[in-house]
């Protein structure tokens, strides 16, 4: 058997190559390369799929996080909650804007945002807490939400990993007044360079949303506010559009492959990620932990599988940090899970026999 990958793209692509150059001609021929009606469709498919009034397309989901932040007034002397456990960039949007992170631990089980560590870290300069839809599961938002609205303090979704997820059946990215997508080409839906959205059903925000990603410009060459060049591109637009049809049938897949490693794989040095009732995952990511991870790593790589780390330094003992001055032992269920973690191969063209593989390898370990 070949070398089994955590995450191939080149099947995916394959696939709908002809399908993406195809729009990509359409693209070249309105010359619509930055912005324009290439995005605005994706826009509508992209809202409509995530049962929200609006989608705003952005040059990252990095910049998806900025902007939603400065739409929702998060400024210097705020404070803004947020995981230990999550990828850089949501910590990134904070500091942008100037306001104070405030770090919280995870659930040791679920991995996600603990309600009860965020309830201890509210102060009177709270103003915002995000919760990141970890690996593509969602976090508690009823319990999140149940601590910050009598306190008039808002929530906010990283969504970066949960393109189709639920919760409690409604979609992510319409749980809360506004969240934030990634379409970096790894994700469950991710373009063919770099793209990022918002969600809202909010017409101020996205008025605002459209003002900011433009050089704060509602009329071309008058300049309302500082704004940024963060539009999104036709080209990733276009190409976004074309994987819409699929995404379904992806995630689907999936589901499918994690359901057989959930089930499948009995060996007990291996932990997985709980799934509580309310969350349907789409599995961006299939994360568990074990003792001796490098170990661990070395025998996976010895037969014939390439796992990943998501991720190996929680974003409290990060360098560009150290200045918060926070400290290991301070979040011990996330520095636990960074410690231990590992990604086993999860993307929907894997075949039966590489699942299979897989399951077989991780039961003799």
């Amino acid at each position: 058997m070949n070398p089994i990958p955590c995450l191939d793209l080149k099947r995916q692509h394959a696939e709908v190559k002809a399908e993406i150059w195809s729009a990509f001609e359409e693209v070249y021929k309105n010359t619509a390369f930055s912005g324009g009606p290439f995005v605005q469709k994706f826009e509508d498919k992209f809202a409509a799929f995530c049962e929200t009034d609006y989608a705003v397309g952005v040059n990252s989901g990095t910049s998806a996080l900025h902007l939603a932040l400065i739409a929702l007034d998060i400024k210097a002397g705020d404070e803004v909650i947020l995981p230990a456990n999550t990828f850089i960039a949501t910590a990134w949007a904070v500091s942008y804007v100037g306001a104070k992170i405030v770090f919280a631990d995870c659930d040791p089980h679920t991995w996600e945002i603990d309600p009860i560590d965020v309830e201890k870290k509210i102060t009177a300069k709270t103003k915002l807490i995000i919760g990141v839809h970890l690996y593509g599961q969602p976090f508690d938002v009823d319990k999140i939400k149940a601590i910050a609205e009598p306190k008039r303090i808002m929530v906010m979704e990283d969504s970066a990993q949960a393109h189709g997820a639920r919760y409690k059946g409604k979609r992510a990215g319409s749980l809360t007044e506004i969240a934030c997508f990634s379409f970096y080409p790894g994700k469950n839906l991710g373009t063919t360079g770099e793209g990022g959205g918002i969600t809202t059903s909010n017409q101020k925000l996205v008025e605002h949303l459209h003002s900011l990603r433009n050089h704060g410009s509602k009329e071309r060459y008058y300049h309302d506010e500082i704004g940024f060049n963060m539009r999104m591109g036709g080209l990733e637009g276009a190409a976004l559009d074309v994987k819409m049809k699929y995404i379904e049938n992806w995630n689907e897949q999936r589901k499918l492959i994690a359901k057989r490693y959930q089930t499948e794989i009995v060996n007990q040095k291996i932990k997985m990620q709980l799934q509580p009732d309310f969350a349907d995952s789409v599995y961006h990511l299939f994360v568990v932990t074990v003792e001796n991870r490098e170990h661990f790593i070395g025998y996976l790589n010895e037969n014939q599988i390439s796992p990943a780390l998501h991720y190996p330094v929680p974003c409290h003992l990060q360098k560009a940090y150290l200045s918060l001055g926070y400290k290991k032992g301070d979040f011990p269920n996330a520095e636990y899970l960074a410690d231990h973690c590992v990604s086993l191969p999860m993307f929907a063209e894997l075949t039966e026999d590489e699942v299979s593989h897989v399951i077989k390898v991780v039961n003799a370990y």
